[in-house]
């Protein structure tokens, strides 16, 4: 996210092994609401409980056919 400051505020930790370049896109839009930046924020610890074998197996009646 921007400020209006110009000052830039990432919405999750990038780990990098050595300095790289980066490159910014500005969106014409208004940022995203607490709610949806908290949500964003708990992904990766929520991928840990969905992306397993067991939920696979437990949702796989609401897969449409292919």
């Amino acid at each position: 996210m921007v400020g209006p400051e110009g000052d830039v505020k990432l919405l999750q930790p990038v780990h990098l092994t050595e300095t790289r370049r980066a490159l910014l896109t500005i969106l014409d839009e208004e940022p995203l609401t607490k709610v949806s930046e908290c949500a964003l924020l708990s992904e990766a610890a929520l991928a840990e409980d969905w992306n397993r074998p067991e939920e696979d197996k437990a949702w796989a009646h609401l897969q449409q056919a292919r």
